[in-house]
């Protein structure tokens, strides 16, 4: 098929195209031609086989300032097509990071503003039901501890995580965390609702349990003898 070429220039094209690409074999067949005639405009697409570059454009753009005015190159660029290889959008550092992302020597800044974070002094009783002792133990010692908002994403979390009371070993379990001798309920505001499990024959040995977890290795899951 043929395609309208008012200014005659296809050949034109071709070549600032080559010219930009530094190489024939990555220019390919021409795809379309856009053409504004006010502006005595066209603009020359050709297939890219540019390596890396797949269902990409060299887009070319043509003027003409009347009939007989020779055509003059104005511009070549590169443009995605619809089946185009694109990368993603650009994303912080801070949100492309995955559990487990950090490794020996890799430093992750926290950001000044936040929101799970507030200044030490901040921490109040009233957000920890401690008692004056504890809250420097637990707040007033460092420059920053957990918001209220940072706290409720940790439960949240965790509840909700491989630990929690939703897992096919905890709902298999003879007796939940909260009654087993290696459960080392946490400090805080959260003691009610997590402890650290201390045994080591268990799955969750050192980890934050949620009291409603648990597994078989229950210090009162006993053998009773026939």
């Amino acid at each position: 098929m043929s395609i309208n070429d008012p200014f005659n220039a296809e050949a034109l094209a071709r070549t600032a195209a080559i010219e930009d690409a530094a190489n024939k074999d990555f220019v390919g067949a021409l795809v379309s031609i856009d053409i504004d005639e006010e502006e005595r405009v066209s603009t020359y697409l050709f297939e890219s086989a540019l390596p890396g570059y797949s269902g990409w454009r060299w887009g070319v753009t043509i003027a003409k300032l009347d009939e007989q005015s020779p055509a003059t190159v104005c511009d070549v660029v590169l443009l995605p097509g619809a089946d185009s290889l694109i990368a993603p959008e650009w994303v912080a550092y801070k949100d492309r990071l995955l559990p487990g992302d950090v490794g020996p020597g890799d430093i992750v800044p926290t950001s000044a503003n936040d929101e799970r974070l507030v200044p030490g002094f901040a921490s109040l009783p009233g957000d920890e039901e401690l008692d004056a002792a504890q809250l420097f133990e637990f707040g007033l010692g460092r420059a920053r501890v957990l918001s209220i908002t940072g706290r409720d994403l940790a439960a949240s979390r965790w509840y909700n995580g491989d630990r929690g009371p939703n897992t096919p070993i905890a709902q298999q379990a003879p007796k939940p965390c909260f009654s087993c001798g290696f459960f080392l309920p946490i400090a805080g505001s959260l003691r009610a609702s997590f402890g650290v499990c201390a045994n080591i024959l268990s799955p969750d040995d050192a980890r934050v349990v949620s009291v409603d977890h648990g597994c078989g290795a229950h210090s009162e899951a006993l053998v009773t003898a026939d």
